[in-house]
């Protein structure tokens, strides 16, 4: 068996390594931000004796009522002893006050038939608290004689409690230390979690592992899929640019795919949700690599060529995928799930390798590119330029841009009349050819300033000479 036989066994194995790859980056990049708020808050909000504290605020009973009880605090699924409450609280009456933990049957035991309120709701920023009153007339025996409780606290002064969390259903309560009735005080609450250090270096070494074994499989995925589009270039050979001179260098050429469904475009959406799937997991790693790239110019004036050919494959994709669907309708071919140049689809994109990349203009290329971003930011819609190449193609709500709105009114057309104006067609693409020209550029995929002219139009227009008539409407 040939070799080039054996490489194209099974195409689809590239692009599986590069959505799993691109799935894992996003795990990874969620644990690493998860260690990373773990390691902030371990250095930075903890007080010296390693909790995490409220401030004071003051909490009251009401007349007539003895205690102030916060229920239902389910503790399951955490390791015993892990964590340690800790309860700071001052009685502003001068009074002496108890402050105890149980578990919530035996609080609820000791105060049956006491008056007392429940702490229903309570938000500490800004500081409200909302209390259920649990009418009775009995007088409880002193608190600090039970013993149901698991930590507790009595005096005059500021009483602090300290709870190592165990399993359970528990109860905090607060009283005056004779049972009587209007509790009045100022409490803070705090947490230390043990093995906080612990738990942050392991997200963030998970996150690591999980990070180089993704940019492995991308890698790998690339570079398979690399081989295998130039054995099958060798048996079907396919021009990767125009062989003439065209006014950018980035060529996107479209051709009306007539006749086209007058109803297939309204579940379009629906058809269009597998390739909406692989496109963002692929867009993870594009943008992964985005900085790579700036990197990679800095230092040696060259764009990798294996993440040239991926972010190529990325905007190939992305541009088949919006040509089918809501950023121009242009066919009712479905889309291949490919990365490949596919000379064969109505809709093309090609952008020849940069030998060489400017390392200044890489430098100062987003400021640079700041007016076509603006823009671009109106043709694709919602600001979602910000995202560098996730625009309307593929990121955008619904019908937020120019090029969205004119392909409804393109749809709307097509039900009603059976046919796509081809004025209106000629216009889109022109549109989506601005937002691809400023994507390369932004991208460092051509050192050209990008135009500020629409060329409309399914052919990308020569170098030289006039530009192409659009037939009429």
């Amino acid at each position: 068996m040939s070799a080039n036989a054996r490489g194209q066994r099974r195409p689809e194995a590239g692009i599986a390594r590069i959505v799993i790859g691109s799935v894992l980056g996003l795990v990874a990049l969620a644990l690493l931000a998860a260690g990373g708020a773990v390691l902030w808050a371990d250095q930075t909000q903890r007080d010296a004796d390693g909790y995490f504290t409220s401030s004071k605020h003051a909490y009251t009973s009401g007349p007539g009522s003895r205690a102030i009880t916060h229920e239902g605090a389910d503790v399951s699924g955490v390791p015993d002893e892990l964590a340690t409450i800790r309860i700071r609280a001052t009685s502003t009456d001068g009074r002496p006050l108890f402050v105890g933990v149980a578990r919530e049957a035996d609080v609820e035991t000791y105060l049956a038939g006491v008056s007392h309120s429940k702490l229903r709701e309570l938000d500490l920023d800004p500081f409200e608290a909302e209390y259920d009153r649990v009418r009775g007339s009995a007088t409880p025996a002193r608190p600090a004689a039970q013993d149901i409780w698991a930590a507790s606290a009595t005096g005059v002064g500021t009483r602090t409690l300290t709870w190592n969390v165990h399993s359970g259903t528990w109860a905090v309560v607060a009283m005056n230390a004779d049972g009587s009735p209007g509790v009045e005080a100022t409490m803070s609450f705090g947490a230390k979690i043990g093995y906080l250090g612990w738990i942050w270096a392991g997200l963030i070494a998970a996150g690591g592992v999980l990070t180089a074994l993704a940019v492995l499989l991308v890698v790998t995925g690339i570079r398979g899929r690399g081989r295998r589009d130039t054995a099958a270039d060798e048996d079907e050979p396919a021009p990767a640019v125009p062989s003439r001179a065209t006014v950018y260098p980035a060529v996107l050429e479209a051709r009306l795919d007539e006749p086209l469904s007058r109803w297939l475009w309204l579940v379009k959406w629906l058809l269009a949700i597998p390739h909406m799937i692989v496109l963002s997991v692929l867009l993870i790693g594009a943008v992964i690599l985005l900085p790579v790239t700036w990197v990679a110019v800095l230092i040696t004036g060259r764009y990798p060529r294996w993440i040239f050919d991926y972010q190529l494959g990325v905007l190939r994709w992305s541009w088949r995928v919006t040509y089918y669907a809501y950023g121009t309708l242009g066919t009712d071919r479905y889309p291949p799930f490919s990365l490949g140049a596919e000379p064969g689809y109505p809709a093309t994109l090609s952008i020849p390798y940069p030998e060489r990349v400017s390392r200044g203009l890489a430098l100062g290329r987003w400021v640079l590119a700041i007016p076509h971003l603006l823009i671009v930011g109106v043709l694709a819609g919602g600001g979602t330029y910000w995202l560098g190449f996730s625009n309307s193609w593929h990121g955008a709500s619904p019908w937020t841009g120019l090029i969205a709105l004119l392909t409804l009114i393109a749809g709307v057309v097509l039900l009603v009349q059976g046919r796509y104006p081809r004025g209106l067609f000629d216009f889109v693409v022109g549109l989506n050819r601005w937002v691809l020209r400023v994507l390369a550029y932004a991208m460092l995929m051509t050192d050209e300033y990008p135009p500020f002219r629409l060329d409309s139009g399914g052919d990308e227009p020569p170098a030289t000479g006039p530009e192409p008539a659009s037939a009429p409407a």
